[in-house]
This record gives structure tokens, C-alpha cells and sequence, in this order.
């Protein structure tokens, strides 16, 4: 049975394609891995390193059952979705027809059934207009409109702060604690890496507190932390020669830029930028969540401006590689900065996806360009892809010679601890 059970999975073949140099259906498990991880190893000692993360990286099943949060396509679904109780912390009938019968926007339309951003910013975009507008009835309508926010908010919000994860299910901080212990390591000399995410959960930080890694994430302050750019042109070093002032770039440093806002930022009326960080708020209406065309009256307000700012700015510099993970392609204001960046000659663009997607993946295959790499397909496991979070981290991330140190600390730390010690008492 096991010599059967491994013929099946050497006959699992997954897709890496290298623009018009296609190997698509000839990679098997789990022989070639090795190849693509030796490939994506060059990769990741680029001068410049960066990812993005969708939603797809906070998304995690088991036995079943979802352990994180639900990607952007299932969250729409359930938000949007028709309700015979008529559930109030949902949108109600009366405001879908306000929405249909003033505005023509239909809540059962594809395009909002399947992401819950793109309502988001036809709602704030009704706001903006409604809150400039003299008509009688712009008052209620507007009234209307930002009752919808604020449940779109909150149901944002419980979503990424309940959940099996937030019951001590540890799969998916799991998985972001494992991708930082490999993107970490890279030689001291090199800058240090980006993460870009759209996800508004705090997997990230919490991985990293974890883990005990330094970040900058745009915030400086203790007591309060509020938002500043500027923290993005800081580095943290090591003195290592009084006399002569030397100093080294400490190892394990991030730079963490969350694009869309998180469940941690809200507004409030002090200083230049009026933005905080804050412990998970209990006012879901307060929190700094997607970019919204009424921030400050300009497309892209503080801070999303500068978020954006620093992602195009990373991306287009000389050498530079950008992995995505979880992320289909579906914005079109973060794709076009990539497409951008691949007006620079050096760029590399290295995607995690389903490699069959139509839309803009299909788009940037049809391009046969040998800086864009897709990888994609079958998993090793029946259960499992090629492109999923866990398979990146476990399959095809470099391999590092302190991950048993790291492993073989983590078990003495385990077998130290005063749970570990009352129990075997």
C-alpha cells in the first residue's frame, strides 16, 4: 500500500511556467519541487525582494472546515446574499431597493456577489456624492448608504477577529510564522524584504511578535502609535564597534505595508496624519479598512496614498522580484502597478495561482514573457494545490540549514514550559 500510495503521488504533476519557456503538466511530484525550489532560491536573493499577500494566505481548511478567513469571494457571497428574516445586521429589503430603484445597483450583480470590495467602494463613492448633493431627499439616502458601510464594516470585522483561529486553533498563524522564519534569513548586505498585503486580519504582526522579529509598518510611538510614513526610510542596525561607529543591518527585519487598512487603524482628530494603531477596536465603524474615495476629497487619501506609494515605489526599482500569494489579480489599482513595473527590464514577477484562471491571468500568460513566472496545479496530497500558502512555505521556499536549529530550540522551549512541566508532574 505504501509503494502504491507513492506511485500516485510521483504521477501528481503541477504547472511552472516560465513565459513561452512552458513546462506546463511536465513537473511531478516530488522530484521536480527540488528544481523549482533551487529556481525560486535565486529568486529570493534578488537585490530587492517583495511579496504581496492576498486572501487566499488567510484562508485555511481543515477536516473540512474553515480555520481562517474566508477569501474575498465567499465573504461577498454571504454578506450579499437574500435573507427571508430579513436579518437587520445584514443589508435589508428596504435598502436593496433603495440601492436598485435611485441608484441601479444590484446587490445580486456578479461583480459584487464575488467581491465584497468592489461594493465597498461604490458605497463610499455614493457617500461622497451624496454628501455633497442639495437635493431633499440626499439626507435619507445618505443616511441609507452609511448604515450599509458600517454593516459591511462589521461584518469585515467579525470576520477577521473570530473564528477557529481566534479559539486557539493555530493553523494559520502557523503558516505566517513559518513563511517569516524562511524570508528572514537573507544575507545581511541585501535590503530588506517587503510584504505588501490586502488582508486586514493581523496574522502578520502577530506572527512576528511571535517570533520576536522587528517591523516597521508605517507606525512610530508607544503609547500612541500613529501613523508615518517617514518609518518606512528607517532601517535598524547594530552597533557592532563603539570606536569606530560600525554598524550592521540586524538580521530578521521587515518592512510590512497593508494596503487596504486593517481591523487595527481608526481615525482620530490629532496631528498631521490622524491615523492610530491600536489593539483589535470594539467599534467595527471606526476601523481603517479599504481605500475609499472620500478620504481628504482625492481618490486615494491618507494613508492608502502612501501605502500605495511605497508598494509602486519598491517594485520599480533595478533588480527587484515580486512574489504574490493568495492574490488573483483582482484589483485593478494594485495590477496596474505591476504592469508598471514590468516596463523595468530587471523586473521578475513570480506568481502562486491557478494557472487556468481566466481574466488577467490568462492576460499575463498570453504575454509569454520569461520574467513572469506562474506556478501552479496539483498538490503533493490530494486536498492540497501547488499554489496554496502552505505548499509556497513547505515546497518551494528555500530550505534553510537553521530551520532544524530553529526547531530543535522551539522543542526545548516546549518541553520547558510550566504547562509541559505540571503535566508530566
Amino acid at each position: 500500500m505504501p509503494e502504491e500510495a507513492a506511485d500516485q503521488a510521483a504521477k501528481r504533476t503541477f504547472s511552472f511556467v516560465k513565459g513561452d519557456e512552458e513546462e506546463d503538466g511536465n513537473c511531478q511530484w516530488p522530484d521536480d519541487a527540488e528544481r523549482v525550489r533551487q529556481a525560486l532560491g535565486e529568486s529570493l536573493n534578488a537585490r530587492n525582494v517583495a511579496f504581496l499577500l492576498g486572501a487566499g494566505c488567510s484562508s485555511s481548511y481543515s477536516g473540512g472546515q474553515e480555520v481562517g478567513i474566508p477569501t474575498m469571494a465567499p465573504l461577498a457571497k454571504e454578506f450579499t446574499k437574500k435573507r427571508e428574516d430579513d436579518d437587520p445586521s445584514y443589508p435589508t429589503a428596504k435598502e436593496r431597493d433603495l440601492l436598485s430603484k435611485e441608484f441601479g445597483i444590484d446587490f445580486g450583480a456578479e461583480d459584487y456577489a464575488r467581491n465584497l470590495e468592489r461594493l465597498m467602494e461604490v458605497l463610499y463613492s455614493l457617500r461622497f456624492f451624496l454628501g455633497r448633493s442639495s437635493a431633499k431627499e440626499s439626507a435619507a439616502q445618505l443616511e441609507a448608504i452609511n448604515a450599509l458601510i458600517k454593516k459591511a464594516q462589521s461584518f469585515l470585522w467579525v470576520k477577521c477577529t473570530s473564528g477557529q483561529f481566534a479559539k486557539g486553533d493555530n493553523t494559520v498563524i502557523g503558516l505566517y510564522e513559518a513563511f517569516y522564519r524562511k524570508l528572514v534569513l537573507r544575507d545581511r548586505s541585501l535590503p530588506r524584504p517587503w510584504v505588501f498585503t490586502t488582508n486586514y486580519d493581523l496574522f502578520n504582526e502577530t506572527a512576528m511578535d511571535r517570533l520576536g522579529l522587528p517591523y516597521a509598518n508605517g507606525f512610530s510611538g508607544v503609547v500612541e502609535r500613529r501613523f508615518n510614513p517617514a518609518t518606512f526610510r528607517y532601517a535598524l542596525a547594530e552597533q557592532l564597534d563603539l570606536t569606530s561607529r560600525k554598524w550592521s543591518a540586524v538580521d530578521g527585519f521587515v518592512y510590512l505595508c497593508k494596503l487596504h487598512g486593517s481591523i487595527s487603524w481608526i481615525e482620530d482628530d490629532h496631528g498631521l496624519y490622524p491615523i492610530r494603531e491600536t489593539t483589535v477596536t470594539k467599534d467595527p465603524g471606526k476601523v481603517m479598512i479599504y481605500p475609499t474615495p472620500a478620504k481628504q476629497n482625492s481618490a486615494l487619501g491618507s494613508p492608502y496614498a502612501d501605502l500605495f506609494r511605497e508598494f509602486q515605489s519598491r517594485i520599480v526599482r533595478e533588480q527587484s522580484v515580486l512574489f504574490t500569494v493568495g492574490y488573483a489579480f483582482g484589483d485593478e489599482h494594485i495590477n496596474n502597478i505591476i504592469y508598471q513595473a514590468l516596463t523595468i527590464p530587471t523586473f521578475r514577477l513570480v506568481i502562486f495561482v491557478d494557472p487556468t484562471l481566466k481574466g488577467e491571468i490568462a492576460k499575463l500568460r498570453s504575454l509569454n514573457d520569461p520574467r513572469i513566472w506562474m506556478i501552479g496545479g496539483e498538490g503533493a496530497e490530494d486536498g492540497r494545490k501547488a499554489h496554496y500558502f502552505d505548499t509556497v512555505i513547505e515546497e518551494f521556499m528555500p530550505q534553510r540549514p537553521s530551520e532544524r536549529i530553529d526547531e530543535a530550540v522551539q522543542k526545548v522551549l516546549e518541553s520547558m514550559s510550566p504547562k509541559r512541566k505540571g503535566a508530566d508532574e
